[in-house]
């Protein structure tokens, strides 16, 4: 298991969105809690609790899927998810050049020196931060 937290559970909830699980099982750290926070309060998913199995904390996250309307169309994604820093690469932007994804219809989360936001809430406070990842 690698030491990315932010790419694991990137990684978690778009394999489980694209096999159509309806729950994931994600392995409990502050950033973890803080970021999904962050995704249940925008709407990306459906629900978050934590649960403990033999001394090991975990978040449990219901997803929201989409549905068809054409049977033979592709499946559509509700989320899509991209990761800009990484352990390699930091990435970090002041309050003014904070990308908007989609016109605004997405989220970028950002680490900032109070906390875990997103850009709307960056740009509002006037601070900037490391980018970690971008949801649309």
């Amino acid at each position: 298991m690698s030491k990315d937290t932010i790419a694991n559970i990137l990684t978690s909830i778009r394999n489980a969105d694209m096999t159509k699980k309806r729950t994931v099982r994600i392995p409990y750290t502050n950033i973890t809690e803080n970021i999904l926070k962050i995704l249940l309060r925008e709407g990306f998913i459906e629900n978050m609790r934590k649960h403990q199995e033999s001394n090991n904390l975990f978040l449990v996250l219901t997803l929201r899927h989409r549905r068809k309307r054409n049977r033979n169309g592709p499946d559509k994604t509700v989320l899509n998810l991209k990761q800009i820093s990484r352990p390699g690469l930091r990435i970090y932007y002041n309050y003014q050049r904070i990308p908007r994804i989609l016109g605004g219809m997405g989220i970028v989360i950002l680490s900032t020196s109070r906390g875990i936001m997103t850009d709307k809430e960056a740009r509002l406070e006037r601070i900037g931060g490391e980018i970690l990842c971008y949801i649309w």
